[in-house]
């Protein structure tokens, strides 16, 4: 028997793609033959972290699939074809509607993965889903198999890695360094942190900067609405520090005094994890997989940037707070740690091979 994980591409800094290559030292660990394969495989990854779908070789009904479904792809609809045990891995898939104004490649792209989404409801005998929110989607979508929570697999050891120093020597020069880390995207609504920071800016503490991390390809559309309105609120100190080095991320994590998340809609959010690895207090809007990952931190009801900025403000200044917020993440993270997780996943797959058949077709 092997274990094979499927996913339409593999790339560095991608968290489906983490989550996949540290499953299969997992599944490796608990004595199976595995490899991971990929339409699109980023050649800047290790020699034999997976290979291109073409050079699989065709499954037998002994083997084991693990599909990882995360977007709208041909692939999506070749799942069926597969005559082994199947097993689907969902990390949720961005509503179309955010990307309209934007991108109508990226938009087309998740409307059909929601379509085949719901389409494969039948076709897998056991799903894990990143997120109790991304379980509640299946279920909506009519899965009736065994889905069971298992959180994205994060190498935490990897963030012990040394920081890049020019970038921490820069940004520790006692101004307050406000952070968000993902994607520039219209999901993540990056303007709803410009706009807050704004406030905070100009009103509580000038000496402050906001530093948004994140890679905007394909959405260079969105990019160019959040500088013209950064213009619009005329606020200075907005950083975009773009295609970045890992240490350089790892510098502004460790030079950050509050990380800012206003996303609507999250799978999972790793970077909420990263930050709190990191020791940085997260502010976050209460929005899809939010909560679920950040548990009893400071989550906000509503956007209002005044009370924004008032909560960033009264993080910096009250130690007392900051360190009873600090206390509260540390907790909800050791349930996030590798070796809880693996096993966690561990005994969730040995359970779906003892099971007998059920809703596969």
């Amino acid at each position: 028997m092997r274990v094979v994980q499927l996913l339409p591409s593999i790339t560095i800094g991608d968290a489906v793609s983490n989550d996949a290559r540290t499953l299969k030292q997992v599944i490796a660990s608990m004595g199976f033959k595995t490899q991971i394969y990929a339409e699109g495989v980023d050649r800047r990854l290790p020699k034999d972290t997976a290979l291109p779908l073409t050079k699989m070789p065709p499954l037998k009904e002994s083997d084991i699939l693990i599909y990882h479904l995360a977007i709208g792809t041909d692939l999506n609809r070749k799942i069926d074809s597969y005559k082994c045990r199947k097993m689907m891995i969902y990390h949720n898939i961005t509503p179309p509607a955010f990307f309209a104004p934007y991108n109508r490649n990226s938009e087309q792209i998740c409307a059909s993965g929601l379509k085949d989404m719901a389409r494969l409801n039948q076709s897998f005998t056991y799903c894990m889903a990143d997120s109790p929110f991304n379980r509640q989607n299946l279920l909506d979508a009519g899965y009736t198999c065994p889905i069971d929570v298992r959180p994205v697999l994060i190498p935490f050891d990897d963030y012990k890695r040394t920081p890049d120093a020019a970038t921490v020597e820069q940004y520790s020069d006692g101004w307050t360094n406000i952070l968000f880390v993902g994607r520039i995207a219209p999901n993540k609504k990056q303007e709803d942190v410009i706009r807050a920071f704004a406030y905070y800016k100009k009103h509580i503490n000038p000496q402050s900067r906001l530093i948004l991390v994140g890679n905007a390809g394909g959405m260079e559309n969105y990019l160019k609405r959040l500088q013209d309105y950064i213009n619009v609120l005329d606020v200075q100190d907005v950083i975009f520090p773009g295609h970045i080095s890992f240490e350089q991320i790892l510098a502004f994590y460790r030079t950050a005094h509050v990380f800012l998340c206003m996303s609507e809609h999250e799978g999972f959010c790793v970077p909420l994890l990263e930050a709190m690895f990191f020791n940085v207090p997260v502010i976050a809007y209460d929005s899809c997989a939010v909560p679920d990952t950040l548990g009893n931190g400071m989550l906000l009801e509503s956007k209002d940037p005044r009370a924004t900025a008032a909560v960033i403000d009264r993080l910096v200044q009250d130690k007392e707070l900051r360190e009873k917020l600090l206390s509260a993440q540390k907790k909800q993270l050791e349930s996030f740690s590798y070796e809880h997780v693996s096993e966690l996943f561990k005994k969730q797959f040995t359970t779906f091979l003892n099971q007998k058949a059920g809703c596969e077709e």
